[in-house]
């Protein structure tokens, strides 16, 4: 056989064989795979793989508390940002109606006044029906911030088909003839019902993180030159308040009762370390609702604490019992017991600095609080210490040890 023979035979295995792998690889890349394949045991992108084989540590006991938080001031850190360009994602939310355009200015011009015009948080109003050219006009006119008007949706606002209308009346009557505030009034419950299950999911709401609730009629005592929505943002605060009293029992007969029922049913909503304690009464042989609440009329808070599911379940539940219009349960109580269940002691916020009226009570800062937020207002008159108040049953949730 020739030279050039043989190198063409070369040739030919070469290219044979090249064949043979190239069929080969083409057969294990496009092979299908099988589900009866043993899984790769791949540890999670949280956890190196020592850590998955190892037994993930039990969380951080509670805090040990030996005073009230509100006890240290707002650091200074979340002061003098008028300034800068950092904000919260919040609004100012007022829930009102056309014929309150007096009120609605008085409780603005001295918002304006004692924060806002520094730090222009956008305004959003709500009524259950459209807001009247010259409700705009007045109120856009009080602020420079932006400002939204809103829509209430009809089954969020009115009494529900399922109520028994017979029943509902009959308890009205009842409140009336007893002179309970607002014992006949059915938009009052509707306010109630709304408030406490319903204007965290108004469209114009959920851009925002953070609100504070603003009625008319209400005065603000006090310069407030921080920023409460990133005090609230940078300490893990979640609810705050500024005056806390107790319920009209006669409002509220089975709202305790119903509230014990949810949480049977759902211990595993109950947060660790929770503040129901501050609204228990214990007595012999039972431990009921001693009737505090933190009143409503003003708040900042978390809207995500409304809009979680632990809430919602908790609403849905309560309004299924129709205590909103049997009864007259409040919004008031319905968010202290909310915010009582589902946060920390600690994410509940006494707002010391904040002066604040809404008739007929005043909160007016005492201490150095006082004279630093230029207050116009007397200690002497404030409810913290009188005998409605419940401050000092929130105080004891951090005088315990724990």
């Amino acid at each position: 056989m020739g030279e050039l023979e043989l190198v063409r035979n070369f040739l030919a295995l070469l290219f044979l064989g090249a064949v043979c792998v190239y069929l080969y690889l083409s057969d294990a890349i496009h092979a299908p795979i099988h589900l009866t394949s043993p899984p790769l045991d791949i540890p999670s992108p949280n956890e190196s793989p020592i850590e998955s084989e190892i037994a993930q540590p039990e969380p951080p006991p509670p805090k040990t508390w030996t005073e009230p938080p509100y006890y240290t001031p707002v650091p200074e850190k979340y002061y003098g940002t008028a300034n800068s360009t950092r904000r919260a994602s919040a609004a100012i939310v007022i829930l009102c109606r056309n014929d309150q355009i007096p009120g609605v200015r008085m409780s603005m011009a001295l918002l304006e006044q004692r924060f806002n015009h520094k730090y222009h948080y956008p305004y959003v109003f709500l009524n259950e029906v459209p807001f009247s050219e010259e409700f705009k006009r007045n109120v856009s006119v009080a602020t420079r911030s932006s400002f939204e008007f809103g829509l209430i949706e009809p089954d969020h606002w009115f009494q529900p088909d399922w109520i028994d209308e017979e029943k509902a009346a009959k308890a009205r009557k009842q409140m009336k003839s007893n002179k309970v505030l607002y014992g006949d009034s059915v938009p009052y419950r509707n306010m109630c019902r709304f408030q406490s299950g319903f204007f965290f999911r108004h469209p114009l709401l959920q851009k925002y993180r953070w609100y504070w609730r603003v009625e008319p009629h209400v005065q603000f005592f006090c310069d407030i030159d921080f920023d409460p929505f990133l005090f609230m943002e940078g300490e893990d605060k979640r609810y705050a308040f500024t005056i806390s009293i107790h319920e009209y029992k006669k409002t509220v007969r089975t709202l305790w009762p119903t509230v014990r029922d949810f949480i049977s049913s759902n211990p595993d909503l109950i947060a660790e370390d929770n503040a129901l304690e501050m609204l228990m009464e214990r007595n012999k042989n039972s431990v009921t609702w001693n009737m505090c609440h933190f009143w409503s009329n003003f708040e900042i808070g978390d809207l995500e604490l409304w809009r979680s599911d632990a809430y919602r379940k908790f609403f849905e539940f309560l309004d299924s019992k129709g205590g909103f219009y049997y009864e007259r349960w409040g919004d008031a109580p319905v968010h202290t017991l909310g915010a009582a269940l589902f946060l920390r002691k600690d994410q509940i916020h006494f707002f010391n600095e904040i002066g604040y009226w809404h008739v007929p009570l005043t909160h007016c800062p005492t201490g150095p609080a006082h004279a630093r937020g230029n207050c116009q207002c007397e200690e002497k008159d404030n409810v913290d210490r009188q005998g409605g108040s419940c401050l000092n049953k929130y105080d004891e949730l951090f005088l315990g040890g724990t």
